[in-house]
């Protein structure tokens, strides 16, 4: 780690004021905004995931470091966008119709933003309809379902179907606390994820950026 970049550095350790002073050095310096987020965001979220999935570190300090992650990102998106660049991976996340729970959501979509995908949140509550119409909208290389109550299963099934009914070339991946690799199997989805470093990496294999 003593290696990474001081960038990459202040994001694993999340500290905030440093990664907002660091981003705009690394811009001062000549650095392009997509290249940071790729070579100094993206390394260290990858870090907080891998973590994250041996338990050396717990919820409040991957959010602290998703924290530093967004205020580096607030510098650097509105660059991003002025230049007419694009994250080079899409994703569309909700959680589903009937379960408004939304901290698993929430960590997933911001190990999303860390690993370079531009994330389409739809909230909670979210209709296999709605899941559908945004596949259809943005045509997301990934739809990220959410569900932590079991009455809400089914839902997820139907909103597989739906973005599945669509045609659009997606990969759907769904997560939860009622949720396991053989019920993901069953109901057609292309993969589970048991957290939210997991849903990263397995987000970046299923995009071949992996």
């Amino acid at each position: 780690m003593a290696q990474m970049h001081p960038l990459t550095l202040a994001i694993i350790d999340g500290d905030k004021t440093a990664a907002t002073e660091l981003t705009q050095q690394c811009l001062d310096d000549g650095e392009a905004a997509g290249d940071i987020i790729e070579q100094r965001l993206v390394p260290g979220m990858a870090v907080i995931g891998e973590q994250f999935q041996q338990d050396e570190i717990f919820v409040p300090e991957m959010l602290i470091a998703a924290n530093a992650m967004k205020a580096s990102l607030a510098i650097l998106e509105p660059l991003v966008a002025e230049s007419g660049a694009k994250a080079p991976h899409t994703a569309v996340i909700g959680t589903v119709e009937g379960d408004l729970h939304d901290i698993g959501k929430n960590l997933v979509g911001m190990m999303w933003r860390g690993a370079n995908f531009e994330v389409i949140d739809l909230g909670v509550n979210v209709s296999p309809a709605a899941f559908a119409e945004a596949a259809q909208e943005h045509e997301p290389d990934i739809v990220g379902m959410s569900a932590l109550l079991t009455t809400t299963v089914p839902h997820m099934r139907d909103a597989v179907a739906a973005v599945k009914a669509t045609g659009v070339e997606t990969k759907v991946l769904v997560g939860g606390a009622p949720v396991n690799a053989e019920f993901a199997q069953e109901v057609g989805a292309d993969g589970f994820a048991e957290d939210a470093g997991a849903a990263a990496d397995i987000a970046r294999r299923l995009v071949g950026a992996a």
